[in-house]
């Protein structure tokens, strides 16, 4: 029930907003290193982050919900919009959210940490030939 909640409550977009932040600070660091990079570089950059990657920031969200929230209180919860029912949400959200998004910056900092991720990245540097069109600039 909890993943439904995610998506009924509008949580699952506020991770895809945690996703979309994170590669737009990757895609500073990227451009701060090689300013001229071809558009197709982008279409396979956006992809590093797939659904396996959100999966697994969902299933590291779970737990937070499952510990502060009872089962009774999930439920009503993905009825919310129909029901008068807030309270309990209203108290324990701005909890969870500080505790979700402490999770997602850890998930934002360990996947752009990981061999994977930076071999993925390094791979996109090299086929887009990105030190070629960006030679380091001579400092005077």
């Amino acid at each position: 029930d909890i993943n439904k909640l995610l998506k009924v409550s509008g949580i699952l977009d506020q991770l895809t907003y945690m996703q979309d932040t994170l590669m737009n600070s990757v895609s500073l660091m990227v451009t701060g290193t090689f300013p001229n990079v071809p558009e197709a570089f982008w279409g396979e950059f956006n992809q590093l982050i797939g659904k396996k990657e959100m999966d697994d920031l969902v299933q590291r969200v779970i737990p937070v919900y499952d510990k502060h929230m009872s089962h009774e209180t999930i439920k009503k919860l993905i009825t919310m919009f129909e029901t008068p029912f807030w309270n309990d949400w209203k108290k324990k959200m701005p909890l969870i959210s500080r505790e979700a998004g402490v999770i997602g910056s850890e998930w934002g900092r360990e996947l752009t940490q990981s061999a994977a991720f930076n071999m993925r990245l390094d791979g996109l540097i090299e086929k887009y030939e990105l030190k070629k069109l960006n030679p380091p600039q001579d400092k005077q």
